[in-house]
Order: structure tokens, then C-alpha cells, then sequence
């Protein structure tokens, strides 16, 4: 993951609800860099080669009933866990409800190192965690553009300003969709196949629309038409009407925009008076969706034709 991006050790323990032992540990400048978590099984045992001390420690069952044999030889107890905490490590986090030893909040003070808890199961509790650290240090960027949630697929529309994307949002939210973001969306790249928009913290829910100004979507229309966040899976590129211009009128062939390195299906929309872009963002929609659900309707109809011209 990109070390240029780092998420705070409060904001984890706020958000993955974790109890934190060292209170008296100030963890204000304490940052997380990677979204791998380590499990100090080996270096527990004495092991330190190829140590990922960078990465969040985790402790579980295993660690926890070797940790107890360590309690018979007090000397390579307290050696192994000098050179543990001694390490540089973020963070020490006991899963299934397990809790630090007195030698481990000795050494956790000593070093700084906070020491942390969750009551989840291991595997669990490995799995959120990964997913939550993968989404805040995902790499990201910032576009111009809308972001609506229309029958569960993220439609991202773009376009010049002034075009009506706000406009389109507006509508398809009096349809019953739900707005992610408007005029700016933050794109996280969280999978080689997944990219998830949002919107920043200071415009979240607002709307902005020319003549009238800016308008709370949250409180107009209730907190059903909002959504914090949501997967891009289509792009309608919003452009005026050019007569010269030859738009694609079968979609038989799919076309792409990238972002991130990730391509998203891509639409390009022509602009003119008397159309109604709610519509036909609702039917691009649901047609996607039928395609990946296996129906191609362009396909079906080509069959169709080629079909009557072998008869």
C-alpha cells in the first residue's frame, strides 16, 4: 500500500470500537502506514529476522497460551518482550477479549507502545480490520463530478460544469435514489476491482444549483435519500449535443474510463433541450446491471438481425 498515506491510531480505535489498556499513553501523533497486520507468533518465540514491525501486532489465541509458557523462565520472558516493544511498533492489539500481562504493561509504558483490545475472535477481527485499514490507506483522487446511487449501482456523472449534472442528481433523487456526493467525489481505490466514491467531509449532502443556491438534501428530502458512501460501477460522461459528433446507438461494444489504474464501463451522453436525464440515467442502470447479470439487449438484437439475414 502507498506509504504516503496514513490513517491515525485514535481514528482506528474510535471506529473499530477497540478498549484501549495505556490510556496514560499519549497516542495523539501515533499513525498507521500499512494495511497488513502482523500476528508476533515467532517473535514471541525469539525470532526477529524479517520482523514487519511497522505493522499493526496482533494477539491471539496461539500468541496468547505460548506467552503463558514464557511465564516458568522470567529472564526470556522479559528479553523477547524488551526486544518486541523495543521495535518501534505502532500498536499491540489482544483479540478474543484477552488481556495484556503485568511484564507487558510494564514494557508497553516503558516504550510507549499502546496496548489494545477487542472481544472479537481472531480470524474476525483480522478480516475487519484488514478491510478497514485497506479502505483508509487506499490510494486516492479527487474529481469533479456526481455521485447517485441508482437501484444499488454507483453512477458517477461528469461532465462541463454548468451542464446539469446537479440538476440530473436532483431528479433522480425526487425518483426515490439516493445522492453520495455532488460537485466533488473522492475516489478510493480499495481492490484492483473496486473503486469507492465518497464525498468530502464539508460539502457531504449539500447540493449546489445555479440560480437557486445551495440546498440540504439530508434535510429536504429526508435521510433515505443520502448515502455516506458507494461502489462505482458506471460513468455517463454528460456532453452538448454536436451534430458532427457519431454517438455509439447499439453498445455493442463497452467503453471505459480509468481511474486509479481500474476501468469503469463509460457512457457518453448528448445534451439537448427536451431530454429527460433522470431517465435515461435510470435506464443505463438497470441495463447495466442487467449485463452483468448475463443479458445484453444490443447482443440479443444483433442475433436477431444476423439471425433473419441466414435464414
Amino acid at each position: 500500500m502507498d506509504k504516503g498515506y496514513e490513517v491515525k491510531l485514535e481514528k482506528m480505535i474510535e471506529d473499530m470500537d477497540l478498549v484501549n489498556f495505556t490510556p496514560a499513553i499519549d497516542i495523539s501523533e501515533v499513525v498507521i502506514h500499512q494495511a497488513e497486520i502482523n500476528r508476533p507468533a515467532l517473535q514471541l518465540a525469539g525470532f526477529f529476522d524479517q520482523f514487519a514491525q511497522n505493522r499493526v501486532q496482533v494477539i491471539g489465541r496461539v500468541e496468547m497460551v505460548y506467552m503463558q509458557t514464557l511465564e516458568d523462565d522470567k529472564v526470556k520472558m522479559l528479553d523477547v518482550y524488551e526486544q518486541f516493544f523495543n521495535s518501534e511498533i505502532p500498536c499491540v492489539i489482544f483479540a478474543r477479549g484477552f488481556r495484556p500481562s503485568k511484564a507487558m504493561f510494564y514494557l508497553a509504558e516503558k516504550y510507549d507502545v499502546p496496548l489494545l483490545g477487542s472481544p472479537l475472535g481472531t480470524s474476525e477481527f483480522m478480516a475487519e480490520i484488514i478491510r478497514w485499514l485497506n479502505e483508509e490507506l487506499a490510494p486516492r483522487i479527487s474529481i469533479h463530478g456526481v455521485l447517485v446511487d441508482v437501484f444499488g449501482e454507483g453512477v458517477l456523472i461528469m461532465g462541463e460544469s454548468g451542464i446539469g449534472k446537479s440538476e440530473a442528481a436532483l431528479e433522480l433523487i425526487k425518483r426515490g435514489h439516493r445522492l453520495v456526493s455532488d460537485d466533488v467525489v473522492e475516489i478510493k481505490r480499495i481492490s484492483k476491482e473496486t473503486l469507492v466514491g465518497s464525498a468530502p467531509e464539508i460539502t457531504r449532502h449539500f447540493i449546489e444549483l445555479r440560480g437557486i443556491g445551495i440546498i440540504d438534501v439530508k434535510t429536504l428530502f429526508g435521510v433515505e435519500s443520502v448515502k455516506m458512501s458507494q461502489n462505482i460501477d458506471m460513468v455517463i460522461q454528460l456532453d452538448e449535443w454536436d451534430r458532427g459528433t457519431d454517438y455509439d446507438r447499439l453498445g455493442l461494444e463497452e467503453k471505459y474510463t480509468e481511474f486509479l489504474g481500474n476501468k469503469v464501463v463509460s457512457h457518453q451522453i448528448p445534451i439537448r433541450p427536451g431530454r429527460n436525464l433522470a431517465i435515461i440515467v435510470e435506464a443505463a442502470a438497470i441495463n447495466h446491471r442487467q449485463k452483468k447479470m448475463g443479458y445484453n439487449a444490443a447482443k440479443e438484437l444483433y442475433n436477431r438481425v444476423t439471425g433473419q439475414f441466414n435464414l
